[in-house]
């Protein structure tokens, strides 16, 4: 094993951890907004997990899983803010 593989493995290490953390945040809240901030973390954690991945296996087909997870972490994350939009003009 090489240290650019050790790197890397340590680097996925780091983001398991953190991923784990942002599922923490997830499940406890304590309201909407923070839920979607810790969504939109744990989406970047998955594209940067998949990257690091296919880094390390040098597998470029698994990028598309990363552009896929990408974007869909952006439409979620876009989805939540809308209904808080909309759950504060209906307050109103």
């Amino acid at each position: 094993m090489t240290s650019f593989d050790a790197l890397i493995d340590l680097l996925l290490a780091v983001l398991t951890v953190s991923l784990a953390l942002g599922f923490i945040r997830l499940n406890l809240g304590p309201d909407v907004p923070n839920r979607t901030v810790a969504f939109d973390l744990i989406a970047f954690h998955a594209v940067g997990m998949v990257a690091l991945i296919a880094i390390r296996h040098d597998a470029p087909m698994l990028l598309d899983i990363a552009l896929v997870a990408a974007v869909l972490g952006f439409l979620g994350t876009m989805l939540l803010a809308r209904y808080l939009e909309e759950a504060d003009d209906n307050d109103r």
